[in-house]
C-alpha cells in the first residue's frame, strides 16, 4: 500500500456522485414531463428548486436530496483525503476509513433515495461523520506534529 491508495475510494465517491446525478434526472425529467403543474417543462423560467420541489413527487424530490447532500459533507472527506494523499499517509488505516466512509455514504444515499427512512439515514450519516472525524484526526497528527 502507499500513499495515495486513499485516491481510489475519493474518486470512487466521486462516480457515485455521478450516478446519482443520473439517477436524479432519470426520474425528474419524466415526472416534470407528466406533472399537470409543470405546463412546458423545456419552457420554465426562473423557478427555484424549492418551486420545482412542489410541484414534483416526494419519491422524485428524494434523488435530488441527495444528490445535494453529496455536495455536503463529502467535500470535507475529498480536502482530506487529498490532503492525506499529500502527505503519504493516505495508504493502510487511513484507505480502509476512507472506503468504509464510501461505503456508508453509498447506503445513505439508497436509502434516502428508495425509502427515505430518516432514522436508518440518520445512523448511516452519524457513523460516516465519526469515520470522517478519524480520517481529520489522522491528518492532524501529521500537519501539527503532534506525538501521542
Amino acid at each position: 500500500m502507499n500513499g495515495t491508495d486513499i485516491l481510489q475510494p475519493t474518486v470512487a465517491l466521486m462516480i457515485w456522485t455521478m450516478v446519482m446525478w443520473a439517477w436524479m434526472y432519470a426520474t425528474r425529467i419524466p415526472a416534470m414531463s407528466k406533472s399537470p403543474d409543470i405546463a412546458a417543462p423545456m419552457q420554465l423560467v426562473g423557478t427555484t428548486g424549492s418551486e420545482l420541489r412542489n410541484k414534483l413527487p416526494e419519491k422524485v424530490n428524494w434523488k435530488a436530496d441527495n444528490y445535494n447532500h453529496l455536495h455536503e459533507q463529502p467535500t470535507v472527506f475529498y480536502a482530506v483525503a487529498i490532503t492525506l494523499a499529500v502527505l503519504d499517509q493516505g495508504g493502510g488505516m487511513n484507505a480502509f476509513l476512507a472506503w468504509i466512509y464510501v461505503g456508508l455514504r453509498v447506503a445513505h444515499s439508497l436509502v434516502q433515495a428508495t425509502a427515505n427512512r430518516v432514522m436508518v439515514r440518520f445512523v448511516l450519516f452519524a457513523l460516516s461523520s465519526l469515520v470522517l472525524i478519524a480520517l481529520i484526526f489522522h491528518a492532524a497528527i501529521f500537519v501539527y506534529d503532534i506525538h501521542l
